[in-house]
């Protein structure tokens, strides 16, 4: 299997960017949207380019945590943060608004590898594969899939009843 270095989802939601954003940018919420992560601890109150966290995740009976800093936080737009393990690079994950009319957003997630280009990229990908049981060959299809669950429990929230 090749390795891919890129994924992303999309959907369309029935809510205001300002709302959309207002979820996707809430980092203490993470773990109701995403299947992975349960919980995000996040140093400081505001979140804006610079805010740092701990993502707390598991697949299965493997737990691990991940440290991030977001990297762009922009109002109805955008929402961005890069994810280290052990100071070094792992991914880049984010969200991208677009106001298609009618109250309605289409929600973009979108992840990066970055376990390449650098001394520790070897080293972070086994780090991966011994904390997650995932190897960096199916990441990114097991990312296309949590982003699936994330934006549609990010859509059912918004739009419930």
């Amino acid at each position: 299997m090749e390795r891919e270095w890129v994924a992303e989802e999309s959907v369309l939601v029935a809510a205001e960017p300002a709302r959309v954003y207002a979820a996707v940018a809430d980092l203490r919420r993470m773990g109701e949207w995403s299947p992975e992560c349960f919980g995000v601890w996040v140093r400081g109150g505001r979140v804006e380019p610079g805010t740092g966290f701990v993502g707390f995740n598991r697949i299965r009976w493997r737990v691990w945590f991940t440290t991030g800093r977001v990297t762009a936080a922009v109002p109805g737009a955008a929402f961005a943060f890069r994810v280290s393990s052990f100071g070094m690079p792992v991914a880049l994950w984010g969200y991208r608004l677009e106001d298609v009319g009618d109250g309605s957003t289409r929600l973009t997630e979108y992840w990066e590898d970055l376990r390449r280009d650098h001394r520790g990229a070897a080293l972070v990908s086994l780090l991966g594969k011994v904390f997650t049981g995932v190897a960096a060959e199916e990441r990114a299809e097991l990312n296309r899939r949590g982003m699936r669950t994330t934006l549609g429990r990010i859509k059912a929230a918004l739009e419930g009843p």
